[in-house]
């Protein structure tokens, strides 16, 4: 029985109509009835009847058609906690529902009975897509240190809790095959987002197809080896990118570049790629953001313009805060208590982690290409990146609930609170 759990129905018809009265007849609440090939308009809008029922639901039932099952579909299923169980008439269909990390799908004549126990049973268990959870780092312009950062939190989340992948999809200014020492030529994100532009991204291909760090659980795709080639990271691509990735690693540390504005959206009525895109996605995606301000008075004014921006866009995602190279010559006495006493004043602020200005430390891994948490271990810098890793790695994701308690459905779980 899948009494109590909140389904949306997507299927075309006759299946869909026949399913909506089966699954009602098992004890499903059916909070909307919809089109396959309207669930891609229905994304789009702020406020949207798919985006009100992705709020109440609790699992999905959807064709795995390409024009229905795509990764912004998959996407927002992450965000709001809501399973996906496919159905497929052909084995191009099976593929591609395969490709975003899902269950194997039913066939599209099945029996009521067997998808409301395949809603139970997705509801009930973690999958392995929401094992990984996204951390976006997002800096404003002047190279406050969002790879350094970046880099950093990959390295020591990876030895604190398993496996790691470092995301370069910085579409301005990608460096971090530079600055860690690995092959600019190499694959990177550029063919993985082709693989998920086609539904063939998987966890053996991410592994084919990205750089490892040599003496960590770190695997690296590396950013553009030209930033002219910024119209390859569709919104689409890097969504299918990042939810590919969270089945292939613990934690995916996504590295962006500084630009989120829409002005190419005003500017311009082609629907053609935006060069902001990937870091809109990027940021979308994240279960968390790391925002990155350099500790000086141009990086902090610069920082509380683009905050509310950023708020705009993350909404109620977890914002940590990072002052990086914080010290007293470019602030005078208790840099730290200025910057504190800044943000929140002017931007209501009042929790940021503090990096200080290690350049020793900062220097040896430049020299030896290689992360500073390798390079220089015991270093104040690195002291400070692995407290703001623990802080990171504190938060649970809203959809991942404990695999041994009973599932409640959202509408339980409201009214026993």
């Amino acid at each position: 029985m899948t009494a109590g759990l909140a389904l949306i129905v997507a299927v075309p018809e006759p299946h869909g109509e026949r399913l909506t009265r089966e699954l009602e007849d098992d004890g499903a609440e059916i909070v909307a009835v919809l089109a396959p090939p309207a669930l891609a308009a229905g994304l789009r809008g702020a406020a949207s009847r798919l985006r009100e029922a992705l709020a109440e639901a609790d699992a999905i039932v959807v064709a795995a058609s390409r024009d229905a099952l795509t990764a912004e579909l998959v996407s927002a299923c992450d965000r709001h906690g809501v399973r996906i169980v496919p159905l497929a008439s052909r084995g191009g269909e099976r593929r591609w529902a395969s490709s975003f990390g899902l269950r194997d799908a039913l066939e599209l004549d099945v029996e009521g009975w067997r998808v409301a126990d395949a809603a139970r049973e997705a509801f009930a268990s973690r999958t392995g897509r929401d094992d990984g959870r996204v951390i976006t780092v997002w800096g404003t312009h002047g190279a406050p240190g969002r790879s350094m950062i970046a880099a950093e939190l990959a390295v020591e989340l990876a030895r604190d809790s398993g496996r790691a992948a470092l995301v370069d999809a910085d579409t301005h200014a990608p460096s971090l095959a530079a600055a860690l020492g690995l092959p600019e030529d190499s694959p990177g994100i550029a063919a993985a987002a082709r693989r998920a532009g086609s539904g063939a991204l998987d966890a053996a291909e991410l592994t084919r197809i990205s750089a490892p760090l040599e003496s960590s659980a770190v695997d690296v795709l590396t950013g553009l080896n030209r930033p002219s080639r910024w119209p390859e990271l569709t919104g689409e691509r890097v969504h299918g990118v990042l939810a590919a990735c969270r089945g292939w690693a613990d934690h995916v540390v996504v590295d962006t570049a500084a630009s989120i504005e829409r002005d190419e959206e005003i500017v311009s009525d082609l629907d053609g790629p935006r060069r902001n895109a990937a870091a809109l996605a990027a940021l979308a995606e994240g279960d968390a953001v790391v925002a990155v301000t350099s500790a000086d008075p141009v990086s902090i004014a610069r920082f509380l313009r683009a905050h509310a921006e950023l708020r705009a866009h993350v909404g109620a995602v977890p914002v940590h805060v990072v002052a990086n190279r914080v010290r007293g010559g470019a602030l005078g006495i208790d840099a730290r208590g200025q910057v504190r006493r800044t943000l929140s004043r002017y931007a209501g602020i009042d929790d940021v982690s503090f990096v200080p200005y290690d350049i020793r430390a900062a220097d040896a891994a430049l020299l030896a290409a290689r992360p500073v948490g390798e390079a220089a271990p015991r270093s104040q810098l690195s002291q400070a990146v692995r407290r703001l890793a623990k802080r990171v790695s504190g938060g649970v994701r809203p959809a991942e609930r404990d695999a041994d308690a009973p599932a409640l459905s959202r509408r339980e779980a409201r009214r026993a609170a």
